[in-house]
């Protein structure tokens, strides 16, 4: 189970919206904007920013944000989508 990073709960609380661990399998992060369920966001199944700086270091984190940022490139800018949110919230 996926526990949410202090690094995601920072982020939401800029970006105006609330995260509660998800109910949906194989997700991280259910994201509430001004209470009403938005998206799920994040496989459970990989990494994200926080985890790999916990893990393996911030260098190696970098290196996987960077990958991340430029494999998601088209989706990532869209506001409102599950792209943008991970994004913001977990990358």
């Amino acid at each position: 189970m996926y526990q949410i990073t202090q690094y995601s709960k920072d982020q939401a609380k800029k970006l105006g919206v609330t995260i509660k661990q998800s109910t949906r399998k194989n997700k991280k992060i259910d994201v509430y904007k001004d209470g009403e369920y938005v998206v799920s966001i994040g496989d459970n199944r990989y990494g994200d920013y926080p985890t790999f700086k916990k893990e393996h270091g911030e260098e190696f984190a970098n290196k996987r944000r960077m990958a991340y940022k430029k494999r998601h490139e088209k989706d990532r800018h869209v506001k409102g989508t599950a792209g943008y949110w991970a994004d913001q919230l977990l990358w």
